[in-house]
């Protein structure tokens, strides 16, 4: 698949402090990019700066194999987007806003705005005045107006902060369809790593400005092997009893009070017993799956995992 977005070398400055740093991307077409990180991560500042809200200090920015500059802006016609919270004229219904919107875009088609409340599930309302909208209508609404233009590349934000289950179940549904069914490359920021593993073919994760992981969703999955999580008293002590006990070397320290076992040859039984009879109080002990969470939170945290 060709990339339609590519971020080479990307950094920003503000006030003399980097708060984006030689950062490197590649979005292929069709696919579905979670760009997941702690909030102030600098997640919002790279999406601006692919729309051209913000300007880059240095690097490279193409999309559609077209370099942004400056003063590009036709490309802008095929990308929707969600920066932030979506702002309506709250005395206006749903129908109307979107009309504005087209109106301003220069985009014509009449059943456009009718076509873009079906799809995300606000026909029923498209006479209602936004003032009357929950959050999750204002986010569907959000993301109807995104769409409405049919755009190649949609572009959201933190697009479920604040929505109930619900509506992130809603929001989670209604993106995959813009995918399968319309063809849609969607670019979503978030720091909720179970929603992002819901639905992304790729995932980006960034800390403190910089990409530190481009890597399938696939990729993850094949990794994604079962370990052992106890939670002790005296980790000092735990890690002597793995090591010189036991001979285990695969383990990561999460927290001072909290490990996970890799190796597969050991029982739970087997361990349990052995830090029991060293004195080791063992608070909890369970059966986990690696998933993106722990995949995520030990990039994060610099991965202090022992092989």
């Amino acid at each position: 698949m060709e990339a339609v977005i590519q971020i080479n070398q990307l950094s920003k400055t503000f006030k003399g402090t980097e708060t984006v740093s030689n950062v490197n991307m590649n979005i292929k077409k069709g696919e579905i990019y979670g760009f997941l990180g702690p909030n102030g991560a600098g997640k919002t500042t790279i999406m601006k700066m692919i729309l051209n809200l913000v300007k880059p200090s240095s690097g490279e920015i193409i999309v559609f194999n077209q370099p942004v500059l400056t003063t590009s802006y036709r490309y802008l016609k095929k990308i929707g987007s969600i920066i932030e919270y979506p702002v309506f004229y709250e005395r206006l219904t749903a129908k109307e806003n979107l009309e504005l919107h087209c109106q301003y875009v220069g985009y014509h088609d009449k059943k456009a705005v009718n076509e873009a409340l079906e799809i995300v599930g606000l026909h029923n309302v498209g006479n209602k005045k936004i003032h009357e909208f929950s959050l999750g209508m204002k986010q569907r609404l959000g993301i109807a107006r995104a769409i409405v233009a049919k755009p190649e590349i949609l572009i959201l934000d933190e697009p479920i902060n604040g929505l109930d289950p619900i509506g992130i179940k809603d929001i989670r549904e209604l993106l995959l369809l813009l995918k399968e069914k319309y063809g849609m490359t969607i670019l979503i920021s978030s720091h909720i790593v179970s929603e992002i593993e819901s639905i992304a073919d790729t995932i980006g994760i960034i800390n403190h400005g910089k990409v530190l992981k481009e890597v399938k969703m696939e990729e993850i999955r094949k990794e994604n092997v079962g370990y052992l999580e106890i939670k002790i008293d005296n980790l000092k002590k735990t890690i002597r009893v793995l090591e010189d006990k036991l001979e285990i070397k695969k383990y990561e320290i999460v927290d001072h009070d909290l490990i996970r076992i890799f190796e597969q040859d050991i029982s739970q039984s087997q361990i349990n017993k052995e830090l029991i009879i060293n004195d080791v109080i063992v608070k909890e002990i369970e059966k986990k799956q690696y998933n993106l969470e722990a995949y995520f939170l030990k990039l994060i945290n610099g991965g202090n995992q022992h092989a």
